[in-house]
């Protein structure tokens, strides 16, 4: 159970509304690499997860991603909030505008809707946290990308944050990673598994 706090992790203030820019920044409201796929990848995991101490590192990173979930539906809401139609014609937000007018709803930056192949759940460990360790860089890059696109420093800081968190997370199932290669037994199938491992005469 979760308790729930009325407040974004990083103040998220944009006045100048950027439509073009919120269709960039959505992909990780819904994409392949996005905070939705990201907290479903980790709050999936952890009950095959052997270990209390992993188990609850993927608790907390999940549930921080739903966090970052929000923090981009805020960030995506408030660029396009009050938009002209000439605006909207202008950026290219005509095709997304005509399906969901400007609700949040979420997709890719190229418009491919989530879908929940987009996470892996595999109840191998070594597997698992190899998948969390990689879609953690495949998120910070597309934070890299997306800050390229950034002018407005209103946008830049809370993105900075999040690619910044992105980092974090790396670091920490690197440390489960270690944590679960130290304990390889019967639990961790990665280097001795019996039903694999006896000699067949």
């Amino acid at each position: 159970m979760w308790n729930y706090e009325k407040r974004l992790q990083f103040p998220i203030k944009i006045t100048e509304p950027n439509a073009k820019l919120a269709q960039f920044i959505i992909s990780q409201y819904g994409g392949p690499d996005g905070e939705l796929g990201a907290s479903m990848r980790y709050l999936s995991q952890r009950y095959t997860m052997p270990y209390r101490e992993v188990s609850g590192l993927l608790t907390d990173i999940g549930t921080e991603e739903l966090a970052h979930f929000e923090m981009i539906g805020a960030i995506v809401y408030q660029l396009t909030k009050n938009l002209s139609m000439e605006e909207i014609e202008n950026s290219g937000f005509g095709p997304y505008y005509i399906d969901h007018t400007t609700a949040l709803w979420p997709q890719a930056a190229g418009g491919i809707p989530f879908n929940s192949c987009e996470f892996q759940s595999k109840g191998d460990i070594i597997t698992d946290l190899t998948e969390d360790m990689a879609a953690e860089q495949k998120a910070r890059t597309t934070y890299d990308n997306i800050l390229r696109t950034i002018k407005d420093p209103d946008v830049a800081a809370p993105i900075r944050f999040l690619r910044e968190r992105e980092i974090v997370h790396f670091q920490r199932f690197g440390e489960a990673l270690r944590i679960v290669q130290d304990k390889l037994d019967s639990k961790n199938f990665y280097a001795f598994n019996p039903e694999f491992d006896k000699c067949k005469n």
